[in-house]
């Protein structure tokens, strides 16, 4: 086995020029291991600017803040008040959906684990203020339904902004403010913004976006997302070192550096047992827990989150039998690839784990029912068709709404091909990986309800 310094070295020697292969323009690392920490960056922070990335840079960390969310929540279960299981409703009375039979059923645990069911991707904007979030809630009154609660996992940025608002309510002070008390204050951080006003006030990454897919990475037209969706990952940005923090509080039973108890250490095992399983969609987790993903390295538990904004990646995998935490904070570029080589090295010096192979075409396309698979499904930031051309080949074609479509995405077609009996598989890498899809349901005529990616499309109406 690698000793830390022997990672740090080769993250001196090898990153630069890992940044170069994959087109990311600056990255930054940290990995926590036996009590101590390292960290390294390279690049730029803006291909505009050319300032240097530092290891006190902060990044956005995208969707990870889910797990900051999660455990927000989870402190007030400590405190007795909230019950995982109790609907809601019994603390956000101005929780609404469309189907207003659903949102009286739906409970914290199902929102915290993604099997809510309601349209996830729901990007309002409401505002910069304070309120922001208290505005949100009122925007999903027309979200419709796309399966029961409980029935399985889709994944759902609008559930944990409700539970933003749920910690609102609860705490009677904004979600920043939250952030600061609860978790930034007694982990010690120090490099840790919630928005862009903090964010100025320290070396901030900006994203970088591809214009078109064969187009080198240039600086995003905005730096975040809306402020409404804060507590699923619109502008929680930081360095390493306080990501790390986080992880060592979920490493170490719940308690910070200091001992100071932060979350309680039963709480902290309830967020990593598995609460759903997930479809088969390679980069995501095996299941779901509180927050976490759960992944499954041969037969060692790893847990885990990823995060995307606008042209910002990041990644945490955290090993509890091994005492590890690593994470890659990126601002654009081949992510995947870059996530792969780097964290595939240090799992593999520190904990001899190997990361899972991602999913690639077979060698011989599986034949399918095509037929099943055909039509288009819609959500609230895409449509998206399966068609089959005069050759015999599948095609996906996407088509954005909403905020992506204000970004000018204009995503290609994609070739697809037979994966296994419910799954086709694009032929193609985009960023290095061969994206998956898997057809669940029947919609009542033989054809599959839902194309499933990581969130659940339904079908369109004919």
């Amino acid at each position: 086995m690698a000793t830390l310094s022997e990672i740090e070295t080769w993250l001196h020697d090898r990153l630069p020029a890992l940044l170069a292969e994959y087109e990311v323009p600056g990255a930054a690392v940290g990995v926590s291991f036996g009590g101590e920490v390292i960290d390294h960056a390279a690049g730029v922070l803006s291909k505009a600017t050319g300032v240097e990335a530092t290891a006190d840079s902060v990044f956005q960390i995208g969707s990870i803040t889910k797990v900051w969310t999660t455990t927000l929540v989870m402190q007030l279960v400590d405190e007795g008040k909230v019950e995982l299981d109790a609907p809601l409703r019994d603390y956000l009375t101005e929780f609404v959906l469309a189907d207003d039979a659903a949102a009286a059923e739906i409970t914290v645990r199902q929102l915290l684990s993604h099997t809510s069911g309601f349209e996830g991707d729901i990007f309002n904007e409401t505002g910069k203020g304070d309120d922001a979030v208290e505005k949100y809630l009122a925007t999903l009154a027309e979200v419709t339904q796309l399966f029961p609660p409980g029935e399985m996992f889709s994944y759902n940025n609008a559930a944990f902004t409700v539970l933003g608002r749920l910690i609102e309510v609860l705490r009677d002070k904004p979600f920043d403010a939250c952030l600061r008390e609860y978790l930034f204050t007694p982990l010690g951080l120090k490099h840790a913004a919630t928005d862009p006003y903090e964010a100025i006030l320290h070396r901030a990454a900006v994203g970088h976006i591809r214009p078109t897919p064969e187009a080198e990475p240039v600086p995003a037209p905005v730096w975040a997302l809306n402020r409404s969706m804060a507590a699923a990952g619109a502008m929680l940005a930081m360095q390493p070192r306080d990501l790390l923090a986080f992880a060592q509080l979920h490493l170490d039973s719940g308690k910070a550096a200091d001992g100071t108890q932060v979350l309680s250490a039963a709480s902290v095992e309830a967020m990593q047992e598995p609460q759903v399983k997930v479809p088969a969609l390679g980069l995501m987790g095996d299941s779901w827990g509180l927050g976490w993903e759960l992944f499954d390295w041969a037969g060692t538990k790893v847990i885990g989150h990823d995060g995307g904004t606008i042209g910002q990646g990041a990644f945490l995998r955290v090993v509890p039998e091994h005492g590890l935490a690593v994470t890659l904070l990126t601002n654009g570029g081949d992510l995947i690839d870059l996530y792969r080589t780097v964290v595939g090295h240090v799992v593999k010096e520190l904990a001899g784990l190997e990361l899972p192979a991602l999913p690639t075409p077979p060698a011989a396309p599986v034949q399918v029912e095509v037929d099943r698979f055909l039509g288009t499904y819609s959500c609230e930031v895409a449509d998206v068709t399966i068609r089959q051309d005069e050759d015999g080949k599948v095609w996906l074609d996407q088509t954005p709404k909403g905020i992506f479509a204000e970004l000018g995405a204009k995503p290609e077609p994609v070739e697809l091909v037979g994966r296994d009996e419910q799954s086709l598989i694009a032929l193609k890498p985009e960023n290095g990986f061969h994206s998956p899809h898997v057809f669940l349901g029947d919609d009542g005529t033989g054809r599959a309800l839902y194309i499933h990616s990581g969130r659940a499309m339904r079908r369109a109406p004919a």
